[in-house]
């Protein structure tokens, strides 16, 4: 008898099957081929390849800070309290941490929702953000990451409503994160544009179009909103945000606030919409609201661990029930992780001894973000036929590409999106790894890049150089006549 296979394409869950990814997608494919051919000694046009294409700051030599290093391993060797070179402060939050756990250690499942030590942390830094609104720990969801806890809360809106099939409005461009979670649960993305040509701002006309569009095939339960924005990289102004909470009032909107970049801030005051909400008075401060945090950006910046939460307000008791349930399933977050979360929530105070260090580490993550975003915003704007909007926060860079239209004929040619051509030919002559605008949406008829900008400053000149060069070369040999040399 012949072996088949039980699961196949035609009888998988068909919502997978519309899942895409691309910071992780075919040209990271690509750049790790070329990585593995470089490496066998086969001669390519550029020397290494530079992965550009995901916010992981550790990976591109950001070094941990010290203070949640110790922290976690400590709680994961108790052991080590005996060493001298472990600082009071350290132990004593250790201590804390542990006595949480059970039977002291951090190998034991947690609550489903998280250590309640840590909990009451993030309750803490929440009312410390928004000058003293009311936060409860009860209200607080531990998670592997932000995303996470933004599946979590999607899930919640899986299921037609009055015969409709579910919907929900995200931003375009936005984080891929959303509309693959979305697709795998067979929700529809009700796509709004952020305005480029106001640095990304979100208008209510766009809003109320896209909602009065997607609502006559869909019911409209939810708004996200990514604040600072995710691959922008702007910041909401308050009074954006004010018509943003009045128009999903109006429209009995769940407002979820993707808040993981607050840290990553260098030129503008960030308000979160939880603050914004309860200022505005009533109506608005009963709204129902998600607000998400993550600890794998910001000065942490320790992807690998694992580590976020959701802060959510006002959710009908059943509803809250319900969401428990459905996170006991998954037992709790990594443990390890929570020591992180409550390292970033309350971080060394001045006088304590691990402070003055910690001082240092996070002056300079925070140097080294206000550096790259203003050599980002310059460069990109001094190359023809590129455009960049200011860089608010996060720790990308989404320039505008003009690819000229025998390029975008090549690649038609080729089945190809403009800007996947671009982006593969720039991999190929340089060796560069960024993701195609198509990945995160845009405009039709406008063609983009995201790039991360945290690398050493060695390794970014080099980017910013091969950007320019690959460019002026791309725009020769497709006959646009703007083809010169850009001051760098």
């Amino acid at each position: 008898m012949k072996l088949e296979n039980t699961i196949t394409a035609e009888n998988i869950n068909r919502n997978l099957l519309n899942v895409n990814y691309a910071v992780r997608g075919p040209i990271l494919d690509r750049a790790m081929q070329l990585e593995r051919e470089l490496e066998k000694g086969i001669e390519k046009p550029f020397d290494r390849v530079v992965r550009a294409n995901i916010g992981d700051c550790h990976a591109l030599g950001q070094p941990p800070i010290t203070f949640i290093r110790q922290v976690v391993a400590l709680a994961a060797c108790p052991e080590l309290a005996s060493s001298p070179d472990i600082p009071a402060d350290v132990k004593e939050r250790v201590r804390e941490i542990l006595g949480d756990c059970t039977r002291g250690s951090v190998g034991a499942y947690s609550p489903s929702l998280g250590l309640r030590v840590v909990r009451d942390r993030v309750a803490s830094y929440i009312r410390a953000r928004d000058g003293g609104v009311p936060a409860s720990p009860d209200d607080v969801v531990l998670g592997a990451g932000a995303s996470d806890v933004i599946k979590t809360v999607l899930t919640l809106f899986a299921g037609d409503q009055g015969g409709k099939p579910p919907a929900v409005m995200i931003p375009i461009p936005q984080y891929p994160l959303f509309s693959g979670t979305l697709a795998e649960l067979g929700i529809t993305m009700a796509e709004y544009y952020l305005d480029e040509e106001h640095e990304w701002a979100l208008s209510r006309f766009e809003l109320e179009r896209s909602w009065r569009e997607a609502s006559e095939q869909c019911a409209v339960r939810a708004l996200v909103v990514i604040n600072p924005g995710n691959p922008t990289g702007q910041v909401l102004s308050r009074e954006n945000m004010e018509e943003i909470i009045k128009f999903a009032y109006e429209r009995g909107l769940f407002l979820l606030a993707d808040e993981v970049y607050q840290e990553n801030i260098v030129s503008k005051p960030f308000y979160s919409f939880k603050r914004v909400m309860h200022e505005m008075g009533a109506p608005y401060n009963r709204m129902e609201l998600a607000s998400f945090v993550t600890c794998s950006k910001g000065w942490a910046a320790e992807c690998g661990l694992r580590s976020g939460y959701v802060e959510l307000v006002r959710l009908q008791a059943r509803v809250r029930a319900a969401l428990q349930a459905a996170r006991g399933v998954m037992q709790c977050p990594t443990v390890l992780g929570q020591c992180v979360l409550d390292c970033v929530m309350k971080p060394p105070a001045p006088g304590e001894p691990s402070y003055p260090q910690f001082a240092a580490e996070v002056s300079e993550v925070q140097r080294t973000l206000r550096e790259r975003t203003a050599d980002a915003y310059h460069t990109f704007n001094q190359i023809p036929g590129y455009s960049c909007n200011p860089i608010d926060g996060s720790m990308f860079a989404f320039p505008r590409v003009e690819i000229p239209e025998r390029a975008q004929q090549a690649a038609r040619e080729l089945n190809m999106a403009p800007d996947d051509f671009y982006c593969l030919r720039l991999l190929e002559e340089t060796g560069v790894c960024v993701v195609p605008g198509s990945g995160f949406g845009q405009r039709p008829g406008t063609f983009h890049f995201r790039t991360t900008i945290l690398h050493t400053r060695d390794e970014f000149r080099h980017m910013l150089l091969s950007f320019a060069r690959f460019h002026r070369a791309f725009l020769q040999q497709y006959g646009d006549e703007r083809a010169m040399t850009v001051d760098m």
